[in-house]
């Protein structure tokens, strides 16, 4: 049995960090893991994308369109953005932050509205968090990605519970682990 995640946000906001810890748990739990990022324009506030991949054997690291079990999305826009990777009945966890891209600033194009509810009227569980909110709550909102990563986790059983804070204390400094710690464990009662 393969597990598929998506991840995809918008540069800056830790995407990357949250694909990399989660691959490290998914290996620490014993599964062979592939992954793969795109990250273009990051840097400047553009749409980057990580494909997590988990088994048995994996022999590929990108997911193909429909097969998508969790689409974790640290903005809403690119939550629905990137849902046609979803299968029927997967998974959207969503940051509830709007994130206005270069057209919509430009006047090009127009920021859609309602996005939580478009997401609930598919074919598909919608899980719309505050986790920029707690992320600011805790005093710092560059954890929201750690946040978003404690509500993933809830779901993923195969990885045991403890896996992830020791994840979290080895990857990153010394001076972040309370903090992500704790933002850790605010996403995961969220859940």
């Amino acid at each position: 049995m393969t597990t598929n995640i998506l991840l995809c946000g918008v540069g800056g906001q830790g995407t990357l960090l949250a694909s990399n810890l989660l691959a490290e748990c998914a290996m620490e739990a014993g599964f062979d893991v592939k992954k793969s990022e795109i990250h273009g324009m990051a840097q400047r506030g553009g749409s980057v994308v990580s494909h997590v991949r988990f088994g048995e054997r994996i022999c590929s690291p990108i997911i193909r369109k429909g097969e998508c079990d969790i689409l974790l999305a640290f903005e809403e826009l690119e939550a629905l953005r990137w849902t046609e990777y979803l299968k029927p009945g997967g998974l959207v966890i969503t940051n509830a932050q709007n994130i206005l891209p270069m057209s919509v600033s430009a006047g090009n194009a127009v920021y859609p509205k309602n996005i939580t509810q478009i997401l609930a009227g598919m074919s598909v569980q919608t899980i719309a968090v505050d986790a920029i909110g707690k992320a600011r709550e805790l005093g710092n909102q560059k954890c929201l990605n750690v946040v978003l990563l404690g509500v993933l986790a809830r779901r993923i059983k195969e990885v045991k519970t403890e896996i992830w804070p020791e994840m979290i204390k080895k990857m990153l400094p010394a001076k972040l682990q309370e903090l992500n710690l704790k933002a850790f464990t605010t996403g995961w009662n969220l859940a």
